[in-house]
């Protein structure tokens, strides 16, 4: 990823930039995740509601911790 780029919310929120393994299972992972919490950032965003927002917030952090346990399931050496 070229550092000039602006990172969308999802990106920041996985850290799509740290993969000191280079692993491209990995990166698709980060990826994939990525899209989802953006997904999930522009509803909060579209929404009104605070409950809704709330609700959403909280998907967004299970979300990324999916995202961790994954990577660290994914790149775990024993």
């Amino acid at each position: 990823m070229d550092k000039n780029t602006k990172l969308s919310f999802g990106e920041k929120a996985v850290g799509s930039t740290s993969d000191p393994g280079g692993n491209l299972e990995v990166e698709t992972v980060r990826i994939d995740f990525a899209n989802i919490i953006d997904t999930l950032d522009d509803m909060r965003t579209e929404t009104d509601n605070p409950e809704v927002k709330r609700m959403l917030s909280l998907a967004i952090t299970d979300a990324q911790t999916a995202q961790m346990w994954t990577v660290k399931a994914m790149t775990w050496q024993h």
